[in-house]
């Protein structure tokens, strides 16, 4: 798999972090970070391989950095369809969404 996870497809939301291949603590230093900034909501995406990924982000966040103040408010999963490497097929890749904020304690 490719660093597709990383690369946003355009000018996204300071909100969203795409996880991909860096390690965890990476991603999840980034959401901490974000969230530290005043930002409500941050959405953690990913795709393919990628999504056991941006669920240790989010436990990694729950056990070392917040803990119970860290709320997981939302999660999405959904199919994008994308094309190969060549020729005219398609492939289906499974994707999350996890959207996570602070408790205002």
């Amino acid at each position: 798999m490719s660093g597709e996870n990383e690369t946003p497809s355009g000018n996204e939301a300071p909100d969203v972090i795409f996880v991909g291949k860096r390690p965890a603590l990476v991603y999840a230093v980034a959401t901490l970070s974000r969230l530290n900034q005043g930002i409500k909501e941050v959405r953690l995406r990913a795709r393919g391989m990628a999504i056991s990924h941006a669920v240790d982000v989010t436990e990694i966040l729950r056990r070392r950095f917040l803990g119970d103040r860290l709320q997981v408010r939302e999660i999405r999963t959904d199919t994008e369809t994308l094309p190969r490497g060549e020729g005219p097929t398609q492939r289906n890749v499974s994707t999350i969404e996890i959207v996570l904020g602070k408790s205002d304690e």
